[in-house]
């Protein structure tokens, strides 16, 4: 069933199930409970099971209604292309200087559709760059769509994260033939990878420095799908009941702060792509929100949401040489890129800012 659909998960009703149960249990026990007792019992019953039930539509947001969109859609092709280029053509994405052929590639295909620039910064005597393409529509309203470029340890990185940086490019085409009334900013970061990562050497802590965009939409890992059963595992017990066990979804990843921002792309995926997608709205304290470039831009106190394929969770080449182009499957990247597409447009109606 895809998201959206309204499905109760399995934590909500064993809840109620072990409601029913425990309402049993206090009828049976009526001889050693007074009235006020059985009533205190009663009203913690009610609160716990209106509580978890709260709980699961706030994270999951079960009840979004598509958005119809008619638009164009991204190329599988493309997106391959790009991915084998990043991964197996160019120099390993290490961060030992190699990063600048990527990031000319990057910006050599940017600048076909705008003015491509490097942001150049320096850490421990070396040079790095983000590569960015803003677009811009005269909107006054600026919405980020960024993924790292560099790899982990010199690895083919063609998940993590060839592919975030194909949606991208692919994404600047498809901006190219049209555009909503928002202006894009296009980023390629460096140094997301260990032993920068969580420092203020990350490329995304200094671009997000500078920046006031209303929301910033980070693609980490967005190429690897499983049909198989009990191939999609969670940080926490409890989370499959309430998702999937199936590693067939792409998922949108944001705090309270960007519930409605998460919406809105949610509506904007269920219409727009044939990729199931699930939500996850929730305090940074759940284990591998905060894991990319996005978490630049809550440090500076601004909006960002990640989309993500779940990485390690799902992914067993995560982080090894077997991350290679030839375990992608294109066709569903090329699906999640086109309900990022089409989510810009949905954030382009949106009356009050993009990340609310």
């Amino acid at each position: 069933m895809r998201a959206g659909s309204g499905a109760v998960p399995t934590a909500v009703r064993a809840a109620l199930a072990r409601a029913a149960v425990w309402g049993a249990c206090v009828r049976r026990a009526r001889p050693c409970l007074t009235t006020t007792g059985r009533f205190r019992v009663g009203v913690a019953l009610i609160v716990t099971v209106v509580g978890l039930t709260a709980l699961w539509a706030v994270a999951t947001q079960p009840f979004v209604k598509a958005r119809p969109w008619s638009g164009a859609g991204a190329s599988a092709a493309n997106l391959e292309r790009h991915v084998r280029q990043l991964a197996e053509v160019l120099p390993p994405r290490s961060d030992d200087g190699a990063l600048d052929a990527s990031a000319r590639y990057i910006h050599d295909a940017f600048a076909r559709y705008g003015e491509a620039r490097f942001q150049p910064f320096e850490v421990r005597g070396i040079t790095y760059s983000n590569v960015v393409l803003r677009l811009d529509r005269g909107a006054g309203r600026t919405v980020i769509v960024g993924a790292h470029y560099d790899a982990f340890g010199g690895l083919p990185g063609a998940d993590d994260n060839a592919s975030g940086v194909a949606g991208l490019l692919e994404l600047a085409r498809l901006l190219g033939e049209a555009a909503p009334a928002l202006d894009v900013e296009l980023v390629a970061y460096a140094l997301e990878e260990p032993p920068w990562f969580g420092t203020e050497a990350m490329g995304s802590r200094h671009h997000a420095a500078a920046s006031d965009a209303e929301l910033t939409i980070v693609l980490e890992m967005i190429g690897y799908y499983d049909d198989a059963p009990g191939s999609q595992h969670y940080p926490l017990p409890g989370l499959a009941s309430m998702y999937s066990e199936v590693g067939d979804f792409i998922a949108i990843v944001g705090r309270f702060q960007e519930m409605g921002a998460v919406r809105a792309l949610k509506s904007a995926f269920l219409g727009a792509s044939k990729v199931p997608v699930h939500s996850l709205t929730f305090a940074p304290i759940v284990p591998g929100v905060g894991l990319s470039d996005h978490r630049s831009y809550w440090i500076e106190g601004m909006r960002a949401v990640m989309i993500t394929d779940t990485a390690y969770e799902r992914n067993p080449n995560y982080h090894t040489a077997s991350d290679t182009s030839d375990t992608l499957d294109y066709r569903r990247m090329a699906e999640v890129v086109t309900g990022v597409y089409a989510s810009l447009f949905a954030l382009a109606e949106r009356a009050g800012g993009a990340g609310r």
